[in-house]
């Protein structure tokens, strides 16, 4: 039995900026996975918004639900209960107001979660301060913003002119002044990264963000489980697509071949006992008529 490990927290966290300590995190979407991330010792798990897409077969994270995403925070907290984990807030979960950010953001704390995610600089700092206030840690999130993809042209990098650079840099000073605790960059150039790493007093993490405080991967990358396209900043480190695939076409073979399942290795047989019991029972049940079909 492997010792139960010790949930970090906040001031871990910042403890680990302040010795260069790189923090690991993941997507979970399930109990299964959450338990695979805890075992193999992350730092934090995220339940992401891209579990729409990696969990429930959405083409983007826009159609995710507050109630999806519940259902999937809960499940993760069962999977991994020493593990600091994140609530990632679904698109339209915090945009419309601040009482709406609070009472969602709540809902996530409630589920079991550590703290909170959402996407945006300046125009979301108003709610990273209400959320804030109201006692929860917050996740900033800038550069390729998934939710907002669509004002950018799709699912590009950002901060790769001057614009673009400064526009993400002024967001990432708007964040933490409003109270945000962490930041994600996503899909940025690494010397942002690193230069927010450096100036900022908060963990900057990155996905596809180059080296900073902390990395992030979607956990379906990883394991080579989605299959409909790849980042360019992911490295699968397995291939479990290709296993699944092959296991379930073996599967398939053994029962077509009628070699599964196999007595009495996959059988279950009556207690010796009952046997000659059944078997009369088989016998008059066999010499009744059989009913017409209608």
């Amino acid at each position: 039995m492997t010792e139960q490990r010790k949930k970090k927290t906040l001031l871990d966290f910042y403890n680990m900026k302040k010795r260069d300590e790189k923090v690991v995190w993941i997507t979970g979407y399930s109990a299964p996975q959450a338990r695979f991330c805890e075992q193999a010792g992350v730092d934090m798990i995220l339940i992401g918004d891209s579990g729409g897409m990696c969990l429930l077969g959405y083409d983007s994270t826009i159609p995710v639900t507050m109630e999806e995403m519940i259902v999937m925070s809960k499940a993760v907290r069962r999977g991994a209960p020493n593990t600091w984990i994140i609530g990632d807030m679904p698109f339209m979960s915090y945009q419309k107001s601040n009482e709406s950010a609070v009472e969602n953001a709540g809902r996530f704390i409630k589920a079991g979660c550590d703290s909170i995610k959402l996407e945006g600089g300046k125009c979301v700092c108003s709610q990273i301060r209400a959320i804030t206030d109201a006692g929860i840690v917050v996740y900033a999130h800038l550069g390729m913003t998934p939710q907002s993809s669509n004002s950018f042209g799709g699912y590009k990098a950002q901060g790769r002119t001057v614009n673009s650079a400064r526009a993400i840099i002024e967001d990432a000073y708007a964040v933490q002044e409003a109270g945000a605790k962490f930041l994600l960059l996503e899909a940025v150039p690494p010397e942002i990264s690193l230069y927010l790493a450096e100036q900022l007093d908060i963990p900057v993490y990155g996905i596809g963000g180059g080296m900073c405080d902390g990395q992030l991967l979607i956990i379906s990358d990883v394991i080579g489980e989605f299959q409909l396209f790849t980042p360019k900043f992911v490295k699968k480190y397995a291939s479990i697509a290709d296993t699944i695939v092959n296991a379930i076409t073996e599967y398939k073979k053994d029962v077509q071949n009628k070699t599964f399942p196999e007595d009495p290795l996959h059988c279950y047989h009556i207690f010796k006992k009952h046997k000659e019991g059944i078997e009369k029972l088989m016998e008059e049940l066999a010499k009744k008529p059989k009913k017409e079909e209608k």
